[in-house]
């Protein structure tokens, strides 16, 4: 009774959990691509350049943070929890410290090194000493985020995500709120130094972790953690922090470089395309950066929202899928997967297709009427969208089954194909170029990746297409119903209009939404997506 009592409790944890994690991711992204509609409008005719700007920045600030953190906070989290287990809290307090300490010593080095190399980075970035000033200003988050991560490990450690949570809301409110007030000031109110607006709103990120420590330090106060951790004494007790971080780096490496494939990709854009172009092209470096801001920074908010649902869709069985593979449980293995495949095509296929009927007024939304190269490039980013969304969801799986080593020399062949293409298709199309070798190169992880798991665990290729093909065939009939209304709602209303592109994307985002929703319930294909609940939408709306 007692097991069966704790097992249920687990599952209200992990439940309680997932809730609060999805929700605070849910409202930090939504804030974060809200934000950019009165940013971009406050900027002026600044605007691509400075969101081009803010895009080169935040892609340095990425990967030093990848570098300064190095996956640790999961570490923290598995420590403590093993110590808590273990009724260790002493133990486990100590380890706090020594992390803390580490991290600190990391957040030093890294800022650091980010503030001095950034003249070198922005000449390599090719945008030149505007970009000095936007990189320094990220230093500073550089700083503490490692100490928070490890201060976020600590309630993952306790299985209590809602201060995690609530500190990345936290975080991105007053992150947006800080660029929205410095913006509006200095862009309507002040110099018009759009240098200036976007210096104020990437120091944003430092003021948004300060809010979040402060979430986090008011709830390990009320944990009763805050004392014990910063200001009591404990007795002298051995931990090995040296080999615990050895051991977690050397698990955490092929996590973070295959992670950081989207990273990687776009700070090769960021360092090759300006620089290239303005040898072989007669645009200046402003024009340029502009074409930077139209393939990279305007279409980036919309693009990430939809990989990170992909990841997230991805990430629900990758423990499912070790636990199979450990058991030998190969069929379990390969349903797992190719259900996977399924829930990740049913939401990616529509979306994008929505997103590409509906591209000139979703960009319209954000950046306002757009540019024919605007458009275009805006419309192969969201073609783009799909590789990314497949690697993300493929690579974590290889290395859910042990294939860490497969899985980085797949990284690497993809990377490898990136820097031999890149060149070469920025000197054929220009802006596209980027997108193109970005595609081909995430193309040979995909494909290898997906061989090798149908090699571990005999996924049925002809079971998978026939899936598949209904929802390309349910995607193609949603699409033929919303071109059809766009063409009528062209009669009335006007594409290059804000307030017409949200009405655009509402009436036409509905007759979509509803036909493919229908079709999924109809041919029961939304039960892999929603499990039970799509019984009782079946009911409610009177669907056989």
């Amino acid at each position: 009774m007692s097991e069966s009592k704790a097992k249920v409790s687990q599952q209200e944890q992990m439940m309680r959990g997932t809730a609060w994690s999805a929700a605070g991711n849910f409202i930090s992204r939504l804030l974060g691509v809200v934000y950019i509609i009165p940013w971009y409008l406050w900027m002026g005719s600044h605007a691509d350049k400075a969101n081009a700007l803010f895009t080169q920045g935040y892609n340095i600030y990425s990967l030093f943070l990848l570098i300064s953190t190095s996956g640790l906070n999961v570490a923290v989290a598995k420590q403590i929890a093993k110590y808590n287990a273990l009724n260790k809290k002493s133990e486990s307090i100590q380890l706090i410290r020594e992390f803390l300490k580490l991290m600190l010593i990391l957040g030093l080095v890294s800022a650091g090194t980010m503030f001095l190399l950034s003249p070198i980075i922005a000449k390599l970035s090719g945008v030149g000493h505007e970009l000095v000033p936007v990189i320094q200003s990220l230093s500073w988050s550089v700083l503490i985020f490692p100490m928070m991560s490890v201060i976020r490990g600590i309630f993952q450690g306790h299985n209590d995500l809602a201060p995690f949570a609530k500190s990345q809301v936290a975080e991105q409110f007053i992150r947006v709120l800080w660029m929205l007030l410095t913006a509006y000031f200095v862009m309507q109110l002040g110099s018009g130094d759009y240098v200036k607006a976007v210096t104020q709103s990437t120091f944003a990120a430092f003021l948004g972790m300060l809010a979040s420590m402060g979430v986090l330090f008011y709830y390990l106060a009320k944990a009763k953690l805050l004392k014990p951790i910063f200001f009591e004494k404990t007795k002298d007790i051995s931990v090995d922090a040296k080999g615990l971080l050895l051991e977690t780096l050397k698990e955490a490496i092929p996590f973070i470089v295959t992670g950081s494939a989207i990273q990687i990709f776009s700070l090769i854009d960021q360092f090759t395309y300006t620089n290239f172009m303005a040898m072989i092209s007669h645009y200046s470096r402003s024009e340029l950066s502009v074409q930077f801001a139209y393939f990279a920074s305007n279409p980036n908010k919309i693009v990430m929202l939809l990989v990170s649902v992909a990841g997230s869709i991805g990430g629900v069985g990758i423990a499912l899928l070790t636990e199979n593979y450990v058991k030998k449980d190969m069929k379990a293995a390969a349903n797992l997967i190719a259900n996977n495949l399924q829930m990740l095509f049913m939401f990616i296929m529509p979306a994008i297709v929505g997103i590409l009927i509906l591209a000139k007024p979703v960009y319209t939304i954000f950046y306002g009427a757009p540019t024919d190269m605007a458009l275009g490039l805006f419309v192969a980013a969201m073609v783009q969208t799909l590789f990314l969304a497949l690697y993300i969801m493929l690579s974590p799986m290889l290395q859910a089954m042990f294939e860490n080593r497969k899985a980085m020399r797949y990284f690497s062949y993809g990377l490898v194909t990136k820097v031999i293409l890149q060149v070469p298709m920025i000197y054929l199309f220009h802006g596209y170029g980027p997108l193109l070798s970005t595609s081909i190169a995430l193309a040979v992880p995909i494909v290898l990746s997906y061989l090798r798991l149908q090699q571990l665990t005999g996924i049925s290729p002809s079971g998978l297409n026939l899936r598949l093909q209904l929802i390309n065939v349910m995607t193609i009939i949603m699409a033929i119903l919303a071109v059809l209304v766009t063409l009528i709602l062209h009669f009335v209303l006007d594409p290059a209009s804000r307030i017409h592109s949200v009405l655009y994307v509402v009436i036409v985002g509905a007759v979509g939404m509803m036909s493919y929703g229908y079709m999924s319930l109809k041919t029961r294909m939304l039960d892999k997506l929603i499990g039970g609940r799509a019984n009782r939408l079946r009911e409610r709306f009177k669907i056989s």
